[in-house]
């Protein structure tokens, strides 16, 4: 599955212009899929004549909603993409940021408090278990009255959290000193080759905010190449062969034998020296990789 990104940003600060440009979903609500632009796919594309192409994508949604809504909704997604207004004159972006992190902190802690009330009742049957999460909970609620935060904490977390202050986060100001969304989303509805000789052949500002979503996830770019398709996928840095298998399609990882690795570039040159590995391998950015299963 891919991982999620949420957009958010206070209103009329550009969020929605954001996501239809990203997305171009204008049609399908509050989600939609961002591709990863990535020239080496292309490469081996045309090496071996594929009839489709596929770029690897982020999840993206528009987290709409206040309160309690809006920061349950926060809770489920991977990392933070925020919009700040600074084209209107009316709003200071690094201010606005700032106060984001501050409810952002707020919210953690209220959510620490109301886990640790419901924990200390159920501590009171005896359970260790329960007893040793209430004693962390009250520490951990200390640490963030003492003005810390979540991801200053060096132990683990209870999974039950879902930590807002631990999640990556990426700004983007909408305006002059950033990048005009307005003029991005209406470059997105023209034809590629048009919109790139407006821009003078350099990369869109949106192709940007993919490359820094990826980079702020950890993540790294496999390809699986042949004629029938050619595809880009992500995993994170440090994941195997096996969780490749499993992004690919969950039977291929349940009848994993073996893999085939390539690097991208001797793969394109032609002089590909492939070689075998299981599946603990660690995937490298720019594998090209077939999976051997059987099921």
């Amino acid at each position: 599955m891919a991982l999620e990104v949420g957009i958010v940003g206070l209103q009329s600060s550009g969020k929605s212009m954001l996501f239809t440009a990203l997305t171009g979903a204008r049609a399908h609500g509050e989600v939609g899929m961002a591709a990863i632009p990535d020239p080496r796919l292309g490469q081996l594309a045309e090496v071996v004549h594929a009839r489709k192409v596929t770029p690897a994508a982020i999840r993206v949604v528009e987290v709409r909603g206040t309160g309690p809504e809006l920061l349950g909704k926060l809770r489920q997604v991977d990392a933070l993409l925020v919009v700040l207004d600074g084209f209107s004159g009316t709003r200071v972006p690094a201010d606005d940021l700032e106060t984001l992190g501050l409810e952002l902190l707020v919210a953690d802690r209220d959510h620490v408090e109301r886990r640790l009330e419901r924990v200390a009742k159920q501590a009171k049957s005896g359970d260790a278990k329960v007893k040793r999460e209430a004693d962390d909970l009250v520490r951990l609620l200390a640490h963030l009255d003492s003005g810390k935060t979540l991801a200053d904490w060096e132990g683990e977390l209870p999974p039950e959290l879902e930590p807002l202050t631990r999640k990556p986060l990426l700004s983007i100001v909408n305006g002059p000193d950033g990048i005009d969304l307005q003029l991005e989303a209406e470059l997105s509805e023209m034809p590629e080759e048009e919109a790139a000789e407006f821009r003078g052949g350099g990369e869109s500002a949106l192709a940007s905010i993919v490359r820094r979503l990826a980079e702020t996830l950890d993540l790294i770019t496999f390809f699986t190449a042949g004629e029938k398709e050619t595809r880009a996928w992500t995993l994170r840095h440090g994941e195997t062969a096996l969780d490749a298998a499993a992004a690919i399609h969950s039977d291929i990882a349940r009848g994993f034998i073996r893999c085939e690795v390539t690097r991208w570039d001797e793969f394109v040159a032609g002089a590909a020296r492939q070689r075998l590995e299981g599946k603990t391998y660690v995937v490298e950015d720019g594998d090209v990789l077939n999976v051997r299963f059987n099921v």
